[in-house]
């Protein structure tokens, strides 16, 4: 494609119209991905999640300015339609990332949900795939840390910041949306607020009560994101666990699963939705569909009937095909 071939020689505006491409999930997408595989690799991949209003963005930025003075290039992809990165930001915000936007050695990209929830994972790891082939150091990948999907999306990068604020609740909600499973580094931004060291004390004893035991010893970090103050210390500990996964062996094979996790989901994804072509105009599988919602036959013994069906398989494989 002539699309990638620019995007590898450098060409911000191919690399925009690549990542439009994969947000879209466009049928152009399997091919894209193995144009650019050979490429891929180099980048470090940090995610940083928590809730609304913990000043994750204010955070990014202050990172992307060290990462710069080392003489790394950035990526940042924001998966937060109430981000600065979307427009729904107040004016401060703007204005403390216009000297990145400037910079083309940062490339700053919004994704914004569209209540499309279910491939929006996917849609992720396709951009931080392209930010790796373009030849980005680094790539930092925001979300909001509610749900299910920006856990998924945490599962796609090799470091995980999470941030709170000391406001009540914000430790029960991290705990609840699985957080303090996928954490390898937690941050108390605004941390001269009322209430931090509370909040700091709290983390660091449910840490301690965790049944999840690594060598890697979760660090609880307090910030000041708008006065940088602690950002450089975060630094430090976001390369010291780099360091860690590195002369472990960890990054190696946590790479490996997350590769094999999204095989195992792209292979999901493309039967279900084979399947449900299939169904639109199969007259077995309507009609073991229609038993099935009338109640004549549960949903466990329809899948096993339609798997064990050979003709049934071989026309899936065929509207595959066909679908491109």
């Amino acid at each position: 494609m002539k699309l990638v071939k620019g995007m590898l020689a450098g060409d911000i505006g191919r690399l925009s119209r690549l990542i439009s491409l994969v947000e879209k999930d466009d049928p152009e997408v399997p091919q894209i991905m193995k144009e650019i595989y050979p490429r891929m690799g180099r980048a470090y991949c940090i995610g940083i999640t928590g809730p609304p209003g913990s000043g994750k963005s204010t955070i990014i930025n202050r990172l992307t300015t060290i990462a710069r003075k080392k003489g790394l290039t950035v990526g940042i992809i924001a998966v937060d339609p109430t981000s600065l990165f979307t427009g729904g930001a107040v004016l401060g915000d703007r204005i403390r990332m216009q000297q990145h936007y400037l910079d083309e050695d940062v490339f700053i990209r919004s994704m914004a949900t569209h209540g499309n929830q279910g491939g929006l994972s996917r849609s992720v790891r396709g951009v931080i795939r392209l930010l790796d082939a373009f030849g980005k150091d680094l790539i930092l990948v925001e979300t909001v840390g509610v749900g299910q999907t920006e856990i998924d999306i945490m599962d796609s990068v090799d470091t995980v910041v999470v941030v709170l604020v000391p406001e009540a609740g914000d430790a029960v909600q991290a705990m609840k949306a699985g957080l303090m499973e996928i954490a390898d580094l937690f941050v108390v931004n605004k941390a001269d607020r009322e209430g931090a060291d509370s909040l700091i004390t709290t983390i660091k004893a449910t840490l301690d009560m965790s049944l999840k035991r690594s060598e890697w010893q979760v660090p609880v970090l307090a910030t000041q994101g708008i006065k940088n103050l602690g950002i450089e210390e975060l630094c430090q500990h976001m390369e010291g666990h780099r360091e860690f996964l590195e002369s472990t062996g960890k990054l190696t094979s946590q790479r490996k699963k997350q590769r094999r996790d999204e095989l195992v989901q792209t292979v999901k994804q493309e039967i279900g939705g084979r399947f449900l072509m299939l169904m639109q105009n199969e007259e077995r599988l309507v009609a073991i569909a229609e038993k099935v919602e009338r109640g004549g036959l549960d949903p466990y013994s329809a899948a096993l009937k339609i798997l064990n069906d050979q003709a049934l398989l071989g026309k899936l494989a065929i509207s595959g095909h066909h679908s491109g």
